[in-house]
């Protein structure tokens, strides 16, 4: 079984890419977005490369890329393209490196007619870190995302909480969710790679990350 990571998000924009850029530099792992829609606007595979200092090699080519900044499904309608599963393999790890996998928006985002995030995440097979807000209307969010994954058998390994910190938010999500929130990035005025290991190191729960592997 491959390791690493699947990261998710309550929504899109909630700082899911931030969150992998972290977990690529403080893992020592290897970058993957499998579906990237938007890329007229930049890729999120050329931010996390910046932000984490990655080499180009420890960065994995997307399946499919799309330039239009909608859903997955219609950036690929839009390009008379249809997103395949079938297509898109799990990579093998070079040197024993996690494989840090970056979803687009929530999981219930569709990739195709039939088929959303949460269907990459069951052929995939990794563990999950979902990515919420820590502002009003998180625990709704980050608790109806959390049912959609358990209740698919999804492996859920914790919460991260991204935004100015708020206790009673994050005591929710811990105690409705039945989740450890396992992370916490606070608002940073600049994204790199020493910052993002200082966040790592006084701010996560490294005992539910050092260990890849479910």
């Amino acid at each position: 079984m491959s390791s690493g990571f699947f990261i998710t998000g309550t929504d899109t924009g909630v700082g899911k890419t931030v969150l992998s850029a972290l977990l690529a530099a403080a893992l020592d792992g290897l970058y993957w977005k499998p579906v990237q829609s938007g890329a007229t606007e930049g890729t999120d595979r050329q931010a996390v490369r910046q932000w984490a200092e990655l080499p180009e090699e420890r960065t994995i080519p997307e399946c499919y890329c799309f330039g239009a900044p909608v859903s997955p499904h219609l950036a690929a309608k839009m390009a008379g393209a249809r997103i395949e599963l079938g297509r898109i393999l799990m990579p093998k790890a070079t040197g024993g490196r996690p494989v840090i996998t970056e979803g687009a928006g929530g999981v219930l985002v569709p990739l195709n007619e039939t088929q959303t995030i949460l269907d990459l995440v069951l052929q995939l097979q990794l563990p999950v870190i979902v990515a919420a807000r820590t502002t009003l209307g998180t625990i709704n969010h980050t608790l109806l995302t959390l049912r959609v994954l358990t209740g698919a058998g999804a492996r859920v390994r914790g919460v991260v909480m991204i935004g100015e910190e708020n206790v009673e938010n994050r005591r929710a999500v811990e105690h409705y969710g039945s989740i450890e929130v396992i992370g916490h990035i606070p608002v940073l005025e600049v994204i790199r790679r020493d910052v993002l290991l200082s966040v790592f190191d006084s701010r996560f729960d490294k005992s539910r990350l050092v260990s890849c592997r479910a």
